[in-house]
């Protein structure tokens, strides 16, 4: 893991495990997947932006568990499951999903469907 997205995790390293997972995945099913830690999040990118990894807090405190991460993608619809935590359309067309997901097991098959389709999605933009 770059020394960044260590960086990233500096207040919260119990969650490092769950984004290596993820971090795993990802570069593994996607190709040409760009990886860019930022203080408030990580971003992830092909030709534009797909998605993120961050802290944000999508549920509430109570209901959140430790460690968490939150998976954020940009859909071109609204998707109905009950694992998104928030959803709402910024632009036109353009759904944003934020997933909170707290064990290993939570990034799953039906996780990264949604991010091949949020990468899919980004790529096919002009």
């Amino acid at each position: 893991m770059e020394e960044n997205t260590l960086f990233f995790f500096n207040k919260r390293p119990e969650a490092i495990p769950l984004y290596e997972v993820f971090e795993s995945r990802l570069l593994s099913e996607l190709e040409g997947v760009v990886i860019q830690p930022q203080k408030s999040q990580i971003t992830l990118k092909n030709r534009r932006v797909f998605g993120a990894v961050s802290f944000l807090p999508a549920r509430k405190a109570k209901d959140r568990p430790d460690p968490y991460l939150t998976i954020t993608v940009g859909l071109n619809r609204r998707e109905g499951s009950p694992r998104m935590d928030q959803v709402s359309e910024p632009y036109p067309g353009r759904w944003t999903h934020h997933l909170v997901i707290g064990s290993v097991e939570e990034i799953d098959d039906e996780l990264m469907d949604w991010v091949r389709e949020a990468y899919d999605f980004a790529a096919g933009k002009r």
